[in-house]
């Protein structure tokens, strides 16, 4: 069933006339599916269409299940690659915009990170109480939901699932259909690698080699650059990439302090230092940090013990520290105005000299994005902050979980097709493979060691860069460029082959009536019409109008067809097939190698040529 939250939100934004006439079924299992020409509906879900997508949003729910199944995809922007990569987020009160700033962010992290990958996000609509028995169920069922959608998205974990949710979804859709598996399955343990967390480590370890550069700006003028024994630092939530931030500092800064950590209870503060192995301890066996130790360690000393211990735990951003790492799932930690409910506002802020964004904070919402400037407008321009933006730094998990895809599973690897949905089939298959496994997973995690630390030291290396070059330049605007320079790139690279999708074909001998009856069944307004199967001609929904207006419908398409057809070769640039169909002035042409036709190509597939006219004008 669909859950009621969904339900209500639908219902309460969706015309009723849309919900009926949109409504696909597919052995109770039900889609609602819009693409960026739907500005109208989309808008009434929250989404913001712009020049860089999303090219599909989908509603989708299980009416067939006793337990409420459901939730949304978003396909945002496949310049970089198809498929999508985005992982699965469950939570109660998520919505369609809520995704469609996540598949953003995506668009902009796998660009960031040079991936060959669309930005793509899904959320399941679920209470996070439910028993495991459940849970197993409606992960399941929504693996299934998804599997419509396999050739342009792939899932990974985010914001309430985990591996184990990616080793169900694989179980039930192939291996190469989900990412972040478990070691048993290739996969690399990116929950407890600390793989995103890497990356902001990385970063840090980048800027303060290269931060000396921004001096040539005058709010950097005099800026300090303490040395790594004097190095302090806060984490604003102490979770999954929190927590590995601070056992990775340690790790690879030593000498460097974490003096300030908060999680949901509360905040922990220490001048001298706090003990992170011990606190990284406490994490693994109960995830919530602070008020666990404040029990333990502090509350029988009270204020003879070092550390000070706060219930607020947005009070930790008073602090002052050098680098700021928020890695809690808050949009806005910083804000300039009460009304937009940040952590804290900037005039209250501690003193910091950079702040590296180890949580999703970019969101394409217009109000977001104008918050945001206001924000970087004082924090950086005004304050001497520097700040290394959320996508450029934390792309370190979908990187590490983008192996998986870049290093295919060998076929001897591939879960038997009758396996799959069994898991207990699978599971003696995996034992019966665990040696060959074990292999890949290794030689993946040393691809994405290897793959982070050269991509999110270049990111540092641009952003500075671009910075010390553009003094009106803010943070946000100079990550966005990153990304969007190397979606253009990509874009000038992909050929008619890379995004062409299906024609349908006719032979030459059918009727009209035939023609138009096939038109409306595969929603198309192009047939090939082919001779012996190679193309002779072509039918547009235009020529069946003139047909019937001339009383020609009784004749054959050789009668009406256009014969001097405009193709497009397989290896045409975005470039070319933009020029032919405007120099013809037509809105579709047939891809076409040695008269065989292959696909065809139309003005929606190459709207995302604007990007290089959106980048210039950012």
């Amino acid at each position: 069933m669909i859950p009621k939250k969904m339900e209500s939100f639908l219902n309460e934004n969706l015309p009723e006339v849309t919900l009926k006439t949109r409504l696909k079924k597919d052995k109770g299992k039900c889609y609602l599916e819009f693409s960026n020409i739907d500005e109208h509906l989309l808008s009434r879900l929250g989404i913001v269409v712009d020049k860089l997508g999303p090219r599909l949003v989908a509603c989708l729910w299980d009416e067939t299940s006793d337990l409420e199944i459901g939730g949304y995809l978003v396909v945002d922007n496949l310049s970089m690659g198809t498929p999508s990569m985005g992982g699965i987020r469950m939570l109660p009160d998520i919505t369609p915009s809520d995704i469609h700033n996540l598949a953003r962010g995506m668009t902009l992290k796998n660009a960031a990170a040079d991936l060959p990958y669309g930005g793509g996000k899904s959320g399941i609509v679920a209470d996070r109480n439910i028993s495991p028995e459940d849970r197993d169920k409606i992960i399941r069922g929504f693996a299934r939901l998804i599997h419509r959608y396999i050739d342009i998205y792939l899932p990974g974990p985010d914001v309430g699932t985990n591996d184990a949710d990616m080793k169900t979804i694989a179980i039930e859709n192939g291996l190469d259909n989900a990412l972040s598996k478990p070691v048993e399955m290739g996969g690399m343990r990116i929950d407890e690698l600390g793989a995103a967390a890497g990356g902001v480590v990385i970063a840090l370890q980048t800027l303060l080699d290269i931060i000396p550069r921004l001096r040539v700006l005058s709010q950097f003028a005099n800026l300090e650059i303490p040395e790594t024994k004097d190095l302090k630092i806060l984490i604003q939530g102490f979770g999954a990439v929190g927590a590995h931030v601070a056992r990775i500092l340690y790790e690879r800064i030593p000498d460097a302090k974490v003096i300030g950590i908060s999680d949901l209870e509360g905040y922990l503060y220490n001048e001298s230092g706090l003990p992170i192995q011990e606190l990284f301890k406490i994490w693994e066996e109960k995830r919530l940090v602070t008020n666990n130790y404040f029990e333990e360690n502090i509350f029988s000393e009270g204020y003879k013990h070092p550390t000070k211990f706060s219930t607020n735990r947005n009070n930790l951003l008073l602090e002052n520290a050098f680098c700021l790492i928020p890695a809690a799932p808050v949009f806005n930690y910083l804000g300039v105005r009460t009304s937009e409910n940040p952590s804290i506002t900037v005039d209250r802020m501690g003193k910091w000299g950079v702040i590296i964004e180890g949580a999703n904070t970019y969101s394409p919402d217009p109000n977001r994005k104008a918050a945001r400037t206001r924000m970087e407008q004082i924090v950086y321009r005004e304050k001497g902050v520097m700040i290394a933006n959320d996508y450029l730094v934390n792309s370190g998990g979908v990187i590490f979980a983008a192996q998986e895809h870049i290093i295919k599973s060998p076929d001897r690897l591939q879960i038997p097709e009758e396996m799959l949905g069994n898991r207990d089939a699978v599971e003696k298959w995996l034992k019966d493979h665990s040696k060959e496994f074990t292999e890949l997973s290794r030689q993946r995690l040393k691809a994405g060691e290897e793959y982070r630390e050269d991509v999110i030291h270049h990111n540092m290396i641009e952003l500075v860069d671009l910075l010390t070059a553009h003094p009106d330049m803010l943070p946000c605007n100079a990550a966005e460029r990153i990304s969007l320079q190397r979606l253009t790139a990509k874009e000038r690279e992909r050929t008619a082959k890379d995004i062409m999708i299906s024609i349908p074909t006719i032979d030459v001998k059918s009727a009209v009536q035939d023609a138009a009856a096939l038109m409306i069944e595969k929603n198309s307004g192009i047939i090939a019409v082919l001779s012996e199967h190679r193309l002779v001609g072509v039918v547009t929904d235009w020529d069946i109008t003139a047909a019937v207006a001339s009383n020609s419908c009784d004749v054959n398409l050789d009668k009406i067809m256009t014969k001097d057809v405009i193709t497009a070769s397989p290896d045409f640039s975005i470039l070319d097939i933009v020029r032919e169909l405007e120099q013809y002035q037509i809105s579709a042409m047939p891809v076409v190698e040695q008269g065989k036709v292959l696909g065809m190509v139309n003005s929606d597939l190459i709207a995302q040529r604007y990007i290089l006219e959106y980048l210039q004008s950012q």
